[in-house]
Parts: structure tokens; sequence; C-alpha cells
């Protein structure tokens, strides 16, 4: 079965800050270079859509929510075959409990 990753708006919103951040601070390049590495890492999910690990701290959503690591963020999404949903790009240099307020589904 053909799996097709997709973004909600949230993680559409985040990266877009994420870019932003490092457009400001580090430039276009690094900016670009950055965003892409993570969009690329969420295209592994279209093989092996169950690569990542299940996040313990939304263990009690109604989905199963599991990660990918791409440098300084945690890529979380869930399954609904035929698609991956990406729900956030979460920052880790920030307080992990923060992840438990992030609206999934």
């Amino acid at each position: 079965m053909e799996i097709t990753v997709l973004f909600t708006d949230l993680a559409i919103e985040q990266l877009k800050s994420v870019f932003d951040y490092y457009c400001f601070h580090a430039g276009n390049n690094t900016a670009t270079k950055i965003t892409g590495k993570i969009v690329d890492k969420t295209l592994l999910l279209e093989n092996h859509p169950r690569l990542g690990t299940k996040e313990i701290l939304l263990k009690k959503r109604g989905y199963e929510i599991r990660f990918l690591i791409e440098g300084n963020y945690k890529i979380l999404y869930w399954i609904e075959e035929p698609f991956v949903y990406i729900a956030a790009v979460f920052d880790c240099r920030q307080n992990p409990d923060k992840i438990k307020n992030i609206k999934i589904g």
C-alpha cells in the first residue's frame, strides 16, 4: 500500500516558524537547509510509517503518536493508512511537557 505524508496546519505553521527564525538569525541558506532536512526526514515515512518511536507523553491520546528526530526537532505524527499525518514540529530545547498541549487529530 502506498503511504502519503500530509502536514497538519499546525505542523506547517511550526515549520514556517523554524524557517523564519533561522532566516532572520542565520540566513536564508541555513533556514532552507534546516527545514529541508525536517521535510526530508518525514519522507522516510512513505516507505516505513512505523519508523518512529512511540511518544509516551501522548500515549493517552486517541491516536498512537510517534516521532522522528531531526536536529533539535521532534517530528510528531500519527498513522491513518494510507496517510501519515505530521502533527507537529516540536523544538526539543523547550520544556518537554509542552508536548502535552499539542492538539492532535
